[in-house]
């Protein structure tokens, strides 16, 4: 088993027991741009390179192939996938193929395949200028979203209300546009107004099968960024949203692997906003595990590796995330969770004591905001979200302004 993926606190933090649970079952050969850490008591053997330069993937891929038995390759990495599909297909194991992932990494490919396939999507428009933007904003009507085509994570994706936000909204999306791999572009898309929900789903040789429904919460706008997730193994929306996943997961042309389907509830109705073709970040996995009892990440190994996953639900509970966010931007001075309780399943911090935090309305991120997260479980999705609300009453986190 190959397993393409980053190092260092923020890996370990919302990806660690992705590579705990697969080392379980598998023995793991890591492909890794910085010298392992934490992950080292999980592996067996390593190469040291940046994914993103091509040939030096695939000479690290041949190394590892000659000294290990090679039954696949995966990532949950988001700006690996496109290249992950590359090298397993110059090492002759199970992949999509790279142009599918490339698809599913575009967003401006995928909205035309979610409409030639009849998904219902967001209406949505390329724009390289401002000018063209505006063109688009006036076709589509206001409000609209502004996005990196080729981004993750809430990353450079803004709400505009009217003309005149336009031209700042433009600018923070080109700024989180210019590191996109597979397009620069920034797309012009209509706002889906309802509730945001993510579909979990495991595909295996053409087949889709909905393993769970995320509830999301996101902070304010006119940004994107979520603030916390609840999944509960009973909610009776994943009934009616798991056709529409399994349907965009088809259009894209994906026949293996785990995705995270992001879409909103507009009218009650189910409309597409992303198919991300890996586990879903901010311990979603460990969510769908917790309420659940689905691995997905031995899921997504089993698939990589041409074998058909156990997707059998072993348990029926709900599990929340908090995620934690500084009020404004500033130096953090303190933090630490007070108390301690049986449904706390665990309290996670990323950012120490002088480090400065950065909102996206400051130019920042998720990566130069979040201070850490919480995660509870509970009975059902009311008695999990309650308990995280109290949970995160206990915690003492001052920052000093900037």
């Amino acid at each position: 088993m190959l397993v393409v993926t980053t190092s260092g606190p923020e890996a370990q933090a919302y990806r660690g027991y992705c590579l705990e649970s697969v080392a379980a079952s598998y023995d793991i050969v890591l492909i890794t741009p910085g010298e392992p850490t934490w992950e080292k008591e999980f592996i067996s053997d390593f190469e040291i390179v940046d994914p993103d330069d091509a040939e030096a993937l695939a000479q690290a891929g041949r190394a590892l192939a000659d000294r290990h038995q090679l039954a696949g390759v995966a990532t949950w990495t988001e700006w690996y996938l496109t290249q992950t599909a590359r090298l397993a297909r110059r090492l002759g194991l199970p992949t999509n193929s790279p142009e599918v992932m490339e698809a599913a990494r575009n967003k401006a490919t995928a909205r035309t395949l979610f409409a030639r396939h009849g998904v219902p999507s967001a209406s949505s428009m390329t724009a390289r200028t401002l000018l063209e933007a505006a063109l688009a904003a006036e076709t589509i009507g206001y409000p609209i979203v502004l996005k990196p085509a080729a981004r993750a994570a809430s990353i450079g994706v803004i709400r505009v209300n009217r003309a005149e936000e336009l031209p700042a909204g433009f600018e923070f999306a080109s700024a989180g546009a210019r590191d996109g791999i597979e397009s620069t572009h920034v797309l012009v898309e209509e706002y889906l107004d309802g509730p945001e929900v993510s579909v979990e789903c495991v595909t295996y040789c053409g087949h889709t099968t909905a393993v769970a429904v995320t509830r999301k919460t996101l902070g304010d706008p006119p940004f994107f960024e979520e603030v916390a997730h609840c999944v509960d193994a009973a909610d009776p929306l994943l009934a009616q949203v798991a056709p529409v996943a399994a349907a965009a997961v088809k259009a894209l042309g994906i026949t293996d692997g785990v995705q995270h389907v992001e879409m909103r509830l507009v009218n009650g109705r189910p409309r597409l906003i992303e198919v991300n073709a890996r586990i879903g970040g901010d311990m979603i996995g460990h969510l769908v595990s917790l309420a659940t009892g689905v691995d997905l990440p031995r899921a997504a190994a089993d698939v990589a590796c041409g074998l058909a996953p156990d997707l059998t639900s072993t348990h029926s509970r709900a599990a929340a995330i908090r995620l934690v966010y500084p009020a404004y931007s500033g130096t953090l001075a303190e933090r630490r969770l007070d108390g301690n309780f049986p449904w706390l399943e665990r309290v996670s911090f990323q950012r120490e004591v002088g480090d400065r935090l950065v909102l996206p309305q400051d130019g920042g991120d998720m990566f130069t905001a979040r201070i850490g997260y919480l995660i509870t479980t509970g009975t059902s999705a009311a008695d999990a979200q309650a308990r995280s609300t109290e949970a995160y009453r206990h915690l003492a986190v001052q920052v000093t302004p900037a």
